[in-house]
């Protein structure tokens, strides 16, 4: 898995924009925006020329109803030859996992040689639509001739009616948020909040270590942000003065008087773009580039919603790990996605427990057992944001340069995601 007549398919470079938090700093910008800035970004870092791309896939979650194909946007917004072929897609919080995999496949294939992959998200636009009523209100008034005809076709609606009605948080198939699944996690695996807020407090730690030694900023790149066009180069969402303490001063946000998913031991809502430049290994040497590093296997699963939502890695890593013939001992490095901290902690203890791995994945025994001084190295989408389509590339990108600097082999990197899908990857060092 992961070749072509032997070719490997490399991660070539990548880079993403400072994530910030809802309605701060990109409050004025859009998803286009930013997707728009970080591949224009990718191709000057690596002064790649534009007619070498073959195919540019890009995610979004948050739907724009104006922008319906944002990959297809940013090639015509960025004046890319218009020849690339390019299309959107929406895994929710894999998103950028599966836009990476896209290229990796069409590389596979034999169709490709190099593409652009990644995703964005404004939690700052989001988009509002009409109610129904309202809706075909207008629709019979754009019909009617005469002001008297489009007033009466108007007629009869409510106030509730004229509410604009935001995109659904809840699970269409339970009706649960997923903060009230995570909660539901929680109490079901034994999670106590104790582990969740030292978790979230290990992850902010780590990340302010990143920020302030370096090994954040050299994949971030700065932006100016209008009306200013002040620089803004680091993510704003890190507690740098992070101590345990202040997390148990939150209350519980999702079960009020049992509960214990706060907003400080969950991923924030999130504005920011990554891209990642994919190319065949002989294509990339061919034109002078030196890899960060190759995708080895993958792998997509999901889970019953009304069950573990977010449980999907537990069931995706042993696949991806499968595929690459290797064991969870074998990753240097290990990196998951922090949509709560009950989800990373449900899932970790899923990966070592024998009993998880008879009666859930038919298997003889647990995963493996973690070494926590491998896991999360760098913080987790907890303290750096969590831009929904962005985040996967964002952890495909700064696992390989993490993984290169130390100088393993190997990595694991995985996500939850709405819908109780999950995603896996195996990254080997270039």
């Amino acid at each position: 898995m992961g070749k072509s007549n032997g070719d490997r398919v490399a991660i070539v470079a990548g880079v993403r924009t400072p994530f910030a938090k809802q309605g701060t700093a990109f409050k004025q910008l859009t998803a286009l925006d930013l997707g728009k800035l970080a591949v224009a970004e990718l191709l000057s870092r690596t002064a790649l020329k534009p007619n070498e791309i073959d195919q540019l896939v890009y995610g979004q979650v948050i739907p724009s109803v104006s922008v319906p194909n944002i990959a297809r946007e940013i090639v015509l917004g960025i004046d890319l030859p218009r020849r690339i072929e390019a299309y959107s897609v929406s895994r929710a919080c894999t998103t950028s996992y599966q836009s990476t995999v896209n290229v990796a496949e069409s590389i596979m294939a034999g169709v490709i040689d190099v593409g652009i992959a990644g995703g964005a998200d404004s939690a700052s636009d989001i988009p509002m639509v009409a109610s129904k009523h309202l809706s075909d209100a207008l629709v019979g008034a754009s019909r009617t001739r005469g002001a008297l005809g489009k007033l009466g076709a108007l007629r009869g609606l409510s106030a509730r009616d004229l509410v604009p009605i935001p995109p659904a948080l809840k699970e269409y198939s339970t009706g649960l948020t997923m903060g009230e699944s995570a909660e539901k996690m929680a109490k079901e695996n034994g999670i106590s909040r104790q582990a969740q807020d030292e978790f979230a407090h290990r992850s902010h730690t780590l990340a302010a270590q990143a920020w302030a030694d370096g090994r954040m900023a050299r994949d971030v790149m700065t932006t100016y942000v209008p009306p200013k066009y002040e620089p803004f180069a680091e993510d704003n969402l890190v507690r740098k003065d992070s101590t345990l303490d202040a997390y148990a001063k939150l209350k519980p946000v999702f079960d009020r008087k049992f509960g214990t998913i706060t907003a400080g031991n969950s991923s924030p809502l999130t504005d920011g773009a990554s891209a990642l430049l994919v190319m065949r290994e002989s294509k990339a040497k061919s034109l002078g580039y030196e890899p960060l590093g190759y995708v080895k296997s993958y792998a997509f699963t999901a889970v019953d919603p009304s069950e573990q939502l977010l449980m999907a890695p537990a069931y995706a890593a042993p696949l991806a790990l499968d595929r690459a013939d290797l064991k969870l001992k074998n990753m240097d490095l290990v990196d998951l996605h922090e949509a709560f901290a009950a989800q990373v902690l449900s899932n970790t203890q899923a990966f070592e427990s024998d009993t998880f791995a008879r009666e859930k994945l038919g298997r003889d025994k647990k995963l493996g057992t973690l070494d926590w001084e491998r896991v999360n190295v760098l913080g987790g989408s907890i303290a750096l944001g969590h831009p929904f389509a962005a985040t996967g590339a964002r952890q495909i990108l700064h696992t390989l340069r993490e993984l290169r600097r130390r100088g393993g082999e190997f990595a694991l990197c995985t996500a939850c995601a709405a819908g109780g899908l999950g995603a896996a990857m195996v990254l080997e060092a270039a």
